[in-house]
């Protein structure tokens, strides 16, 4: 299996429909985004200063959007760092298995919606950073 790295994880565009009541933004599974969806969850009341996130996914793929307010994503593929600000909800962030992420500088109201290819399972997240550095070793080591 190819390694993953931040320049993996993409911002797309999703689709918007305005009309003079507002706007909706449509989110297909399979559509909008490449996998099927089966779990959606949303993250708010984030206290000023907080961190979310602080893991890796090893089969997970996500779309993070900024469904209110905004926030930055730190990305890291044990090689490389990138960060991403998401500050509108027609544009999501494309997450990738294997790449560590961590949620910061949540603005006051900022609600982040995720859209996720799996249903929990607690043998899917990697929560240490040294162990995330060991399997995407193992991952790249084994591509030669």
């Amino acid at each position: 299996m190819k390694p993953t790295t931040v320049d993996d994880c993409s911002v797309l565009e999703l689709p918007k429909i305005e009309n003079p009541a507002g706007r909706i933004t449509p989110i297909h599974s399979a559509g909008e985004v490449p996998f099927d969806i089966a779990r959606v969850y949303y993250l708010y009341d984030v206290p000023g200063g907080a961190t979310r996130g602080g893991h890796a996914h090893k089969g997970l793929q996500q779309l993070i959007v900024a469904a209110s307010g905004s926030f930055d994503v730190i990305l890291d593929d044990g090689t490389s760092r990138r960060t991403v600000h998401l500050n509108r909800p027609y544009l999501g962030l494309l997450m990738p298995r294997m790449i560590w992420r961590e949620l910061v500088n949540f603005s006051s109201g900022g609600t982040c919606l995720v859209l996720a290819s799996r249903r929990y399972d607690a043998a899917d997240y990697i929560r240490n950073y040294d162990e995330f550095l060991q399997l995407k070793k193992k991952v790249t080591d084994g591509r030669r």
